[in-house]
């Protein structure tokens, strides 16, 4: 019973890095976005979120057959029931993705992306931050877990600078609808990171209780 059920946890671990991959994916594909208003990359960064709401049901399902199955206690208990919390922050992090391509396709024609790059490196961390998280969960690596709250702090510098840097440049000739959209890309992407903090959290859960 012990080993059907072990195979059934790698399983769990399975879907989850792959619903991780799709996350990931769909971050770099909105952010790309800012290069090239593509309608054809934004219909993929829809696609990728409802292939992670499917992703959601799926691990759902798992879980819930796993409770009724194997009736798992303590660690185990923990486990499958902060997987089922997780999956909920990453369909959000699916949503916030599609709302980033959403803005990316009605910036302004004539918008300079090269005169903001610190966006882009704000999504790097972004995306680091969230593939922490999960490896965290996978591995069962507390001190990694633990860390992911101060790596947080890296995001929510970057979107500090962000806004004094968007306050200066709107000065200038920086044509300030565009300024808005930065702005909202940027929160969407503090988001992100905070529902990578909340994986972090239902990760230590797990292991501590």
């Amino acid at each position: 019973m012990r080993k059907k059920f072990d195979e059934e946890l790698r399983h769990l671990n399975n879907l989850l890095l792959e619903m991780a991959m799709l996350i990931e994916n769909s971050i770099k594909k909105s952010i790309s976005l800012l290069d090239e208003k593509d309608k054809t990359l934004a219909d993929e960064v829809i696609n990728y979120e409802q292939r992670i709401d499917i992703y959601e049901e799926i691990i759902q399902k798992h879980c819930l057959k796993l409770f009724v199955e194997q009736q798992p206690a303590a660690g185990d208990l923990r486990r499958i029931s902060a997987a089922l919390k997780m999956i909920t922050d990453m369909e959000r992090i699916g949503d916030n993705s599609r709302d980033i391509a959403e803005i990316c396709m009605i910036l302004p024609d004539d918008y300079e992306t090269n005169r903001f790059p610190i966006i882009k490196d704000m999504a790097e961390a972004t995306i680091t931050l969230v593939n922490n998280a999960i490896d965290s969960f996978v591995n069962m690596d507390i001190e990694a877990a633990e860390r992911i709250d101060k790596e947080d702090d890296v995001v929510d510098n970057y979107f500090v600078m962000i806004r004094d840097e968007l306050i200066d440049i709107i000065k200038s000739d920086f044509d300030p609808a565009a300024a808005i959209d930065f702005i909202m890309i940027a929160k969407y992407l503090e988001r992100i990171a905070d529902h990578a903090v909340n994986i972090a959290q239902w990760v230590i859960f797990s292991i501590k209780g």
